[in-house]
C-alpha cells in the first residue's frame, strides 16, 4: 500500500481525453476518440461513475475518499496513510485477512494509496467478480470499525514503520522531502509534514484515534466510486444500490481552502547523509494549488526548461558545465498549495554552489532565448500519444475519473485539462516564470555525503532530521495481544454474511499471433489490436551483457545509451527532435542476455518512427562528446548504487551464486573499475561483432495488419547477418549446501535479505510449472511469505519469491527488507517456511494456485505493453506461439506430487544461499546458530567479493 500518490504519479499526468457524459448523452463527441461515462449520486451522497469498456473481460473499481494527510492534526501525523493500511485488515462480514486472500483467489490485482489530498483503493478483477468486489468495498466502508483490535493496531504500526524505514530512513536522500516540507510551510500548515508522518505519532496512535478518523472522514458522502470495464450498466447500478445504498451519510466535510506557501526570505538547509555517495541540490519556489489558472503554464514551464538536449538547463548544467548527468524541473500542484522544483544529483565532489550558479545561468539563457515554437509543439504533440497509452488500461481510467470527480466535481474534466494545456503560448509560459520564479525567494536543500559539508550551499543551516535508533525489542511482542476481537455485527437490510457468487461464465479468446521470417534472419511476431489507433513495437537482439568482454563489463549498457545519441544522418539533437515531433517514445535498454529497442507511437506515425529506429540500429553516430557524457553519467549511477543496500545485496548475492568468474557475477552496468576503462572503440567493436539481424526479433502490436508491418521492415534489408560467437561460463556457487553471508552497512535501519540458488536454464521445460509451484510461497500478497512476515509478524513491508528467467542460469530468489532489530527472527522464519514448504504443500494450495493463475491471465492481454511482452517471451525463450494456453494446460493437469517434485528439485532448501545486508554492530552476532554456519562477512566496498577474516 503506497503513500506517494500525487498528480501524475500513475503516469497519467498527461492523460487527457475528450469525453461525452452519458447524463448529457452527447450526440457527437467531436473527436476521433471519446470515453462515455455516466455519473449519478445515491441518496446518501455517494457519487458514482460508470464507464463501459468491453474490450477485455475485466473490470476496475476505484474508491477515492477525500481525505489525505492534509486533514490530519499536528501530533497525529501519518494517520491517513496508516488508516489506509488498517482498512485492508478486517471488516465484519468479509473477515480478518479475507480481503487480501479473496482478491488473490479471484486472480485480481489491488492496492491502495494515500497522498496529501486523498486516499484511494482500487481493484482490477475478471468481470464476473464485480459483485463480490463491491460487497467487499462496501463492507469496509460501512462495516469496518467494530473489527479493530489492539493486535491489529499494533501489527499495522510495525508494517507502516517498516515502510518508512525502507522508503525514507534506509535510502539515500530519503529525508529530503521532510526537510523541505517542515521548512517551506509554517507550523500547523496541512503540508508541513510528510505523508508517512512521524514514527512517534504513529506509535502513539490508539483505537480511539482510529474510530475518530473513520467516523469523520470515511463517510459514504465523502467518497467517489468509479466502475470501469466490462460491465452491464444497469446490473452495476443494482449492485451499487444493493451494497452501498443503505450506508448512512456522516457529517458534511468542510471544504479545505487554498493556502499557498510564502517565503519572506530564501531558506538554505543542508544534511550530511550517511547513505549518500554524491551531492544533491534541490531548489523549490512556492506556486499555486491544483487547477489554479496558472497551473498548466507552470507544468509546461517544467518541461520547457529541462526536456530535451536543446533545453536551457540541460545545455548549461549537463552539456557545458558537466556538473551533473541530468537535471530536472517540474511543477507540483496539490489541493491547497504547490511548488516549482529544480533538482540535480551532481557528480562526485561537485560544489553545490557551482551547481546553483549553473541553474541561474540556465534561467538566464531561458530568459534570453524564450520558448521556441518547435519545443512547444513537440510537448503538445506528445500529449496525444500519452492520451492513448493511458487509455489502454481500465485501471488508469477508473483512477483518473475518481480523481477528477473528487477535485473538480467532473469525471470528464479530461477535456478541459487538455484544452488548458493546448491553448498555452510561449508568452504564457514566460509570464508564470516571471511571476513565480525569477527573483523570488526559494528554499534549497543540500544533501551531501557524510564528511563533505564543504560542498553545501553557502549560508546553509543544518537541517533537523529525526533518525531512529536500532533497539532490540523496541516494538514489543505482538503475542501479548489477542488477535480476535469480539463484536456485535452491525444490522443490515440485506444478508451480507456470505460472499456473493461469481456472475456468469468467464471466457476469453487470446489474440491471434502471427510469425514471419525476413531474408536476413530477423524473426517477426505480430498481433493485430485496433482498440486504439496505436502501434507498439520492439527489436530485441540477443547478447546483452553476456557478450561483454569480461574485462570491460558495462560495454553493452553504455552502448544502449549511445544508440540514442544521433545517427549517421542526424545529430543527437536532431534525432531527439524528430522523435518528439512525431509524439513518439523510443528507448533502448540492456539486460544480461539481450538489448531491446522499443517504440511507441500513433499508428499513423508508425512508418516514420520505424525509419528513425532503423537509423538508430544500423547507422550509429558514435559521437565522442556524447560518449564522454554517457560514461560520466554511468559512473555517477554506479557510485550512487554503492550506497543503496538493495543494490549491494543484489551484487553480492549474484557473485556468491554464480562465482566470481561468471559474467553474471557483475552488475549489468559494470563497476567503477570496468567502466572507467571502456572506450568508444570498445562500443564500436561490440556493435560490429554482435549486432546481427540473425539474433534479432521484431515484435509488433497495434492497429496495422501483418502484411503492412512485414512490408515496412524492408528498410532493414541491407542489415547483413553475421556469425556471433557466444562464450561459455561455468556456474560455480561459492559453497555446497546452505550458507549465510553478511554485509555490514553501519546504522542500517532495515536489513535486506536475499535467499536463493541458481535453479535451471531458462529454456527448461519445467520452468512454467516451477513458477506455478512457487505461487503460494511468494507470488504476491496472498503468499505464505507475505502473510507470515508482514501480516502476522509485522517484520516487513513485503516478502516475495520468484524465478528470474534467463537462458544462462535462472535463479530462484526469496527476498525482503526487514526492520533491523528482527533480522535474526526474519532469517529464522524464512528458513522455517522454505524448509517446510514442499512437505506442507497441500491439495488446497494446488487448487488455489490453479484458480488464481488461470483467472489472473485475463489481465495478460489488456495493454499494448503486456502483449509485446508475450511476443518477447516467445522469441527470447523459443516458446510456442500459444505458450500461455499451453502453460494453462500444464497448470490444470498439475497435482500435489508434481508440485512437490518441482519444489524439491528447483528450490531445495538444503542448497539455498542467504545474503544479509544490515547493521553489523547490532545484528551480526545474532545470526550465529541458525543452522547456516557462522556468517561469512563480506566487504561491500570492493568490486569483487572479498571475505573479511
Amino acid at each position: 500500500m503506497n503513500y506517494t500518490f500525487k498528480r501524475g504519479v500513475l503516469l497519467i499526468a498527461a492523460l487527457f481525453f475528450v469525453l461525452s457524459a452519458c447524463e448529457q448523452k452527447s450526440e457527437d463527441a467531436g473527436s476521433e476518440f471519446s470515453i462515455d461515462f455516466e455519473k449519478y449520486t445515491l441518496d446518501n451522497g455517494l457519487e458514482v461513475v460508470l464507464h463501459k469498456d468491453n474490450s477485455d473481460p475485466m473490470v476496475a473499481v476505484s474508491v477515492l475518499y477525500h481525505v489525505g494527510s492534509n486533514r490530519e492534526k499536528p501530533g497525529k501525523t501519518g494517520f491517513a496513510h496508516f488508516f489506509e493500511h488498517m482498512l485492508f485488515q478486517n471488516s465484519e462480514n468479509v473477515g480478518a485477512g479475507n480481503f487480501i486472500k479473496t482478491m488473490n483467489d479471484l486472480g485480481g490485482s489491488f492496492n491502495g494509496g494515500t497522498w496529501t489530498d486523498g486516499t484511494v483503493y482500487f481493484e482490477t478483477v475478471p468481470s464476473d467478480a464485480l459483485e463480490k468486489v463491491l460487497w467487499m468495498e462496501s463492507d469496509r466502508m460501512g462495516f469496518f470499525i467494530n473489527t479493530v483490535s489492539e493486535w491489529g493496531l499494533e501489527n499495522e504500526k510495525q508494517v507502516v514503520k517498516n515502510e518508512k524505514r525502507q522508503g525514507v530512513d534506509n535510502r539515500p536522500y530519503g529525508h529530503k522531502q521532510y526537510v523541505q516540507l517542515v521548512n517551506l510551510y509554517p507550523e500547523g500548515h496541512p503540508y508541513s509534514w510528510d505523508v508517512i508522518g512521524s514514527l512517534e505519532d504513529l506509535q502513539n496512535a490508539t483505537i480511539e484515534d482510529v474510530k475518530e478518523f473513520y467516523e469523520k472522514w470515511y463517510g459514504v458522502n465523502n467518497a467517489t466510486l468509479v466502475i470501469a470495464g466490462d460491465i452491464d450498466e444497469e446490473e452495476a447500478k443494482a449492485y451499487v444500490e444493493k451494497y452501498f445504498g443503505e450506508l448512512e451519510p456522516r457529517a458534511e466535510v468542510e471544504a479545505i481552502k487554498p493556502w499557498p506557501a510564502t517565503l519572506e526570505t530564501s531558506k538554505l538547509l543542508y544534511h550530511e547523509d550517511k547513505f549518500a555517495n554524491v551531492p544533491d541540490l534541490h531548489m523549490l519556489w512556492p506556486t499555486v494549488e491544483k487547477y489554479h489558472p496558472d497551473m498548466w503554464a507552470l507544468d509546461l514551464l517544467g518541461q520547457v526548461l529541462t526536456d530535451g538536449k536543446n533545453s536551457p538547463l540541460y545545455k548549461v548544467v549537463v552539456e557545458e558545465k558537466k556538473l551533473a548527468p541530468r537535471v530536472s524541473t517540474y511543477n507540483s500542484s496539490n489541493e491547497i498549495a504547490g511548488t516549482f522544483n529544480i533538482t540535480a544529483r551532481a557528480f562526485d565532489g561537485v560544489n553545490l554552489n557551482d551547481l546553483k550558479a549553473a541553474f541561474m545561468e540556465g534561467f538566464a539563457k531561458f530568459e534570453a532565448d524564450g520558448v521556441s515554437e518547435s519545443d512547444l509543439d513537440r510537448i503538445k504533440i506528445g500529449l496525444e500519444t500519452s492520451l492513448y497509452n493511458a487509455a489502454s488500461s481500465v485501471f488508469n481510467k477508473a483512477y483518473q475519473m475518481a480523481d477528477y470527480n473528487t477535485f473538480t466535481g467532473d469525471p470528464g474534466y479530461f477535456k478541459k485539462d487538455l484544452e488548458n494545456s493546448m491553448k498555452l503560448t510561449s508568452e504564457d509560459i514566460m509570464r508564470v516564470y516571471n511571476k513565480y520564479i525569477k527573483g523570488k525567494n526559494f528554499l534549497a536543500t543540500s544533501f551531501v555525503p557524510a564528511g563533505q559539508k564543504e560542498l553545501v550551499l553557502e549560508g546553509s543551516e543544518k537541517a533537523s532530521v529525526v533518525e531512529e535508533a536500532i533497539v532490540q525489542g523496541a516494538e514489543g511482542n505482538l503475542d501479548q495481544y489477542d488477535k480476535d476481537v469480539k463484536f456485535e455485527k452491525t444490522a443490515s437490510k440485506i444478508d451480507r454474511s456470505q460472499a456473493p457468487p461469481l456472475n456468469g461464465e468467464l471466457s476469453f479468446t487470446p489474440p491471434s499471433i502471427a510469425k514471419e521470417s525476413l531474408s536476413n534472419g530477423m524473426q517477426v511476431y505480430h498481433i493485430y489490436q485496433d482498440e486504439l489507433p496505436m502501434a507498439q513495437f520492439s527489436i530485441r537482439i540477443k547478447g546483452g551483457m553476456f557478450l561483454d568482454d569480461p574485462n570491460k563489463i558495462g560495454t553493452a549498457a553504455l552502448l544502449d545509451n549511445m544508440l540514442m545519441e544521433g545517427t549517421a544522418n542526424k545529430t543527437p539533437s536532431e534525432l531527439e527532435e524528430a522523435i518528439g515531433q512525431l509524439g513518439a517514445n523510443v528507448f533502448v535498454s540492456t539486460s544480461r542476455e539481450y538489448i531491446t529497442i522499443s517504440g511507441n507511437c500513433l499508428a499513423k506515425n508508425y512508418e516514420k518512427v520505424l525509419a528513425l529506429v532503423e537509423e538508430i540500429v544500423t547507422e550509429p553516430r558514435w559521437d565522442e562528446a556524447e560518449f564522454e557524457r554517457i560514461k560520466s553519467s554511468a559512473l555517477n549511477s554506479i557510485q550512487q548504487s554503492g550506497a543503496n543496500p538493495n543494490a549491494i545485496a543484489s551484487r553480492i548475492f549474484n557473485e556468491v551464486l554464480y562465482g566470481e568468474d561468471h559474467i553474471f557475477a557483475n552488475p549489468v552496468s559494470g563497476t567503477m573499475n570496468s567502466v572507467s576503462g571502456i572506450t568508444l572503440d570498445d562500443l564500436k567493436a561490440y556493435y560490429e561483432k554482435n549486432f546481427s539481424p540473425s539474433l534479432a526479433s521484431f515484435h509488433f502490436v497495434g492497429a496495422l495488419n501483418k502484411e503492412d508491418v512485414v512490408n515496412s521492415l524492408s528498410i532493414f534489408s541491407d542489415w547483413e547477418a553475421k556469425d556471433v560467437d557466444f562464450p561459455s561460463y561455468e556456474i560455480k556457487t561459492k559453497d555446497d549446501g546452505s550458507r549465510i553471508y553478511f554485509v555490514d552497512y553501519p546504522d542500517a535501519k532495515q536489513s535486506v535479505l536475499n535467499i536463493g540458488r541458481v535453479s535451471m536454464a531458462g529454456d527448461n521445460k519445467d520452468y512454467a510449472a516451477a513458477t506455478m509451484a512457487n505461487y503460494r510461497l511468494g507470488a504476491g500478497s496472498g503468499s505464505i511469505l507475505f502473510r507470515k512476515l508482514r501480516l502476522e509478524k509485522g517484520y516487513t513491508y513485503g516478502a516475495y519469491s520468484n524465478y528470474g528467467r534467463q537462458l544462462n542460469g535462472t535463479t530462484f530468489t526469496a527476498a525482503s527488507s526487514v526492520r533491523s532489530n528482527v533480522t535474526k527472527e526474519s532469517v529464522q522464519l524464512f528458513k522455517e517456511i522454505l524448509d517446510n514448504y514442499g512437505d506442507e504443500f497441500s491439495e488446497e494450495d494446488m487448487e488455489a494456485t490453479k484458480t488464481s493463475i488461470l483467472r489472473s491471465n485475463t489481465q495478460s492481454y489488456e495493454t499494448l505493453g503486456s502483449l509485446v511482452g508475450i511476443l518477447q517471451n516467445i522469441s527470447t525463450y523459443d516458446l510456442p506461439l500459444d505458450y500461455v494456453q499451453k502453460d494453462e494446460t500444464t497448470l490444470k493437469s498439475m497435482d500435489v506430487n508434481e508440485a512437490k517434485r518441482l519444489i524439491s528439485e528447483y528450490m531445495n532448501p538444503d542448497d539455498l544461499i542467504y545474503v544479509v545486508v544490515g547493521d553489523g554492530k547490532t545484528q551480526l552476532n545474532r545470526l550465529n546458530n541458525l543452522g547456516l554456519g557462522k556468517p561469512i562477512v563480506v566487504n561491500k566496498d570492493k568490486d569483487k567479493l572479498t571475505i573479511d577474516k
